[in-house]
């Protein structure tokens, strides 16, 4: 009983700014019950408006989530900058805030890079002439460095990404986050607030993978982030000879398309297995670059096209 009944305060919290702060029912037995009671404003953040300057010359913000780990974001990350970069007239960056698992140096062969600091701030390290990342894989002294750190501390680094790295002017900013609704997922919506142009949620069939990825859409809806939508990764198996896709997971749901459909989200596509795709991005190559011809190929144009029109 006492645990549901904490549960429900938690979740009829007013929140800091409402009125009712300190006062409501919600509010008994809180430990924060004081501070929020008393009324005093909070400091603004100073760090806002160098925040807001730099993400002023980036046209799309767009991060890409999933709730559960090991659907394959990292990979769609990155493979989708490599095909939105296709075109030479649009610049587009990668920002990888995974603090604790950061794969994009290696996704993007970019192993043993180093970021060069200079009068305007930290350079991203580049991949072609207009494809650039910035990830704390890159800072490490070691790749196989682990980085053992609370909250505050990743957050004070995703704010030093935003206020301190030079992109210049970017058509994209992808942003790779790692799985959940935690730390890293409250800092650059609330960092960014209204610039992000919205989030793309990726999904596998099964119905494990959808139950944390319904939870990752109903944090965007609370949090007010815009839904581009859900693509379903891991989609069938398309063989290398006959290009004919057959299942490899199935759901009693029916997959990532059903549920978007139920929760009033776009349905952006479906990406299948091809064991190329991940050697590609093992060794920081373009899959659609590599095997243009291929279905996988089409299917990750057709997402690139999918987010160039939102």
């Amino acid at each position: 009983m006492y645990l549901k009944l904490t549960r429900r305060k938690f979740l009829d919290c007013p929140g800091t700014n409402s009125e009712d702060a300190g006062k409501s029912e919600a509010c008994q037995g809180c430990p924060n019950q004081g501070i929020c009671s008393t009324g005093i404003p909070v400091a603004p953040d100073s760090d806002m408006e160098a925040i807001r300057e730099r993400m002023s010359t980036i046209k799309n913000k767009i991060i890409i989530l999933s709730g559960k780990g090991g659907v394959g974001k990292s990979t769609v990350s990155t493979q989708l900058a490599f095909t939105l970069s296709r075109d030479k007239n649009i610049e587009v960056g990668l920002l990888d805030i995974d603090i604790c698992g950061p794969s994009i140096p290696l996704t993007l062969g970019l192993q043993g890079e180093q970021v060069h600091c200079s009068g305007s701030g930290w350079q991203p390290v580049f991949v072609s002439e207009n494809l650039c990342a910035m990830s704390i894989g890159f800072l490490l002294p070691r790749a196989d460095e682990p980085v053992i750190w609370r909250g505050p501390k990743k957050n004070g680094l995703i704010r030093q990404f935003l206020r301190e790295v030079e992109w210049g002017s970017l058509e994209y900013l992808l942003i790779d986050a790692p799985p959940g609704t935690s730390d890293e997922h409250l800092s650059i919506v609330q960092l960014l607030k209204e610039d992000l142009t919205g989030a793309v949620v990726v999904a596998t069939p099964q119905s494990i993978s959808l139950l944390d990825v319904r939870k990752e859409i109903n944090f965007c809806k609370k949090v007010g982030l815009p839904l581009i939508g859900v693509v379903e990764n891991m989609s069938g198996f398309v063989c290398q000879h006959c290009k004919k896709s057959s299942e490899l997971f199935t759901s009693s749901e029916g997959g990532a398309e059903r549920m978007a459909s139920a929760m009033g989200c776009p349905f952006l596509g479906r990406i299948s297995v091809d064991p190329r795709v991940g050697r590609c991005t093992d060794s920081g190559l373009s899959y659609v670059d590599a095997y243009e011809d291929q279905p996988v190929a089409v299917q990750f144009l057709s997402l690139a096209k999918s987010i160039s029109f939102f």
